[in-house]
């Protein structure tokens, strides 16, 4: 029977992952992109086709709707986010359906040069006979998390037609800004109003996650000298110089994210922008502690202070600001939402598999603000870049999942 999700969860997420809704993380505003109306307002107008209740659109951009509940239980929230990241080209998607993966290297038609191997990415050779979606080649997919907003939203009409499966009061959330940390605003815990939550923004099947990583983002502002080039000398201080030796005297070696794995975090300078007078650079602080987390801060401000020693004449700040925390602190402390996932996973013949998020969710910010929330697979792979992928097979797979949890609610 729950094949009968394989058209519509492919339908869907070609139909979603064709709409630009790319975030930005240096614009103030929320959403941080107006192109993330054009899901958003797709998104309130299905889920009030499907008969969805009290569906709004905040004013800080996340669609909310209720679906009520028929029996005692307690009210559980769904969320998924509909941005894309910011670090590759998410503009013309033009998503492709492999039907029936051979098994071979996967090709795109509009990079040659581009190939998906399973010799590179082994859960690939697993997914021969499945149905693949991916990008042409020139941009990400946004299965991230499109593959986790056509799950729910499949789940939802599900549930919707078939008023005989038990469950208690369901509140859908999909968020903008979860790429740039700022999917979850101060007022979503009290507007989504669940007693627990589930983000559906995870990866291989099986995947029930309650650890991410605890985060920081560190701003680091370089003020140069600037004068003409032909009368510097003695009076030049060249901001690009200095930080170019911040960024060296940061470990080289380890504790960067291409050398890190399991429970290791890093420093990862994602911006440096400027010019001779002025350079800034962002950087992102992780770690699974938050003792290791305040110690790579430290670390961070140490070395602008050693490089400002050597040059009085510059001006270097460095601010660091927290983003999310690990969401084990507070989920450790009743298991019980992480328990019913993974009790509905082995309803639905799969296996549970807990590990650590090397990154966040916005679950994250929910479970530290008080709505606890693990995090659920939805079989995207290879995110954030063009060779991202996803199996049919795998999202129907979450989706019965998705149904299993809210029945298994309801039986307790």
């Amino acid at each position: 029977m729950s094949e009968a999700f394989d058209p519509e969860l492919e339908s869907r997420l070609v139909r979603y992952a064709a709409v630009d809704s790319q975030s930005d993380a240096d614009s103030p505003s929320s959403p941080s992109t107006q192109i993330q109306y054009n899901m958003l307002n797709m998104l309130r107008d299905e889920l009030t086709e499907i008969g969805a209740q009290e569906v709004t659109i905040t004013d800080y951009g996340v669609v909310l709707a209720t679906l009520p509940g028929n029996t005692d239980a307690p009210t559980i929230g769904l969320l998924a986010h509909v941005d894309t990241a910011p670090q590759f080209n998410a503009t013309g998607v033009k998503p492709r359906v492999i039907k029936g993966y051979n098994g071979g290297d996967i090709t795109y038609p509009d990079n040659a040069e581009l190939v998906l191997s399973p010799k590179d990415f082994p859960y690939l050779a697993q997914k021969q006979g499945h149905d693949i979606i991916t990008a042409s080649g020139l941009t990400l997919l946004g299965a991230d998390d499109k593959a986790g907003v056509a799950i729910i939203m499949t789940a939802a009409r599900h549930l919707m037609e078939n008023p005989d499966i038990p469950h208690g009061p369901i509140r859908i959330a999909f968020t903008p800004d979860e790429e740039i940390g700022r999917g979850v605003g101060p007022e979503l815990p009290r507007d989504l109003a669940a007693d627990f939550a589930y983000t559906f923004d995870g990866g291989k099947v099986g995947e029930v996650e309650y650890e991410s990583f605890s985060a920081d983002l560190a701003e680091v502002v370089v003020n140069g000298v600037s004068i003409h080039p032909g009368y510097a000398k003695g009076k030049l201080v060249n901001a690009i110089h200095l930080a170019s030796r911040i960024i060296s005297a940061l470990p080289q070696g380890t504790m960067q994210p291409e050398l890190t794995e399991g429970d290791e975090g890093f420093i990862h300078a994602t911006d440096m922008i400027g010019g001779s007078s002025e350079m800034r650079i962002k950087i992102i602080l992780r770690d699974f502690e938050l003792d290791g987390l305040e110690a790579k801060g430290e670390m961070l401000r140490k070395v602008c202070a050693a490089v400002q020693a050597t040059e009085p004449r510059a001006q270097i700040s460095c601010t660091i600001k927290p983003q999310y925390r690990n969401m084990r602190y507070w989920l450790e402390k009743d298991m019980t939402p992480v328990d019913l996932a993974r009790d509905a996973a082995r309803a639905v013949g799969v296996e549970p598999l807990s590990v650590p998020i090397r990154g966040g969710t916005d679950g994250s910010r929910l479970t530290e603000m008080g709505v606890p929330t693990p995090n659920l697979f939805t079989g995207m792979q290879c995110i954030h870049g063009p060779l991202e992928w996803v199996s049919v097979q795998d999202m129907r797979k979450a989706t019965e999942l998705c149904v299993a949890l809210l029945k298994g609610a309801a039986a307790r």
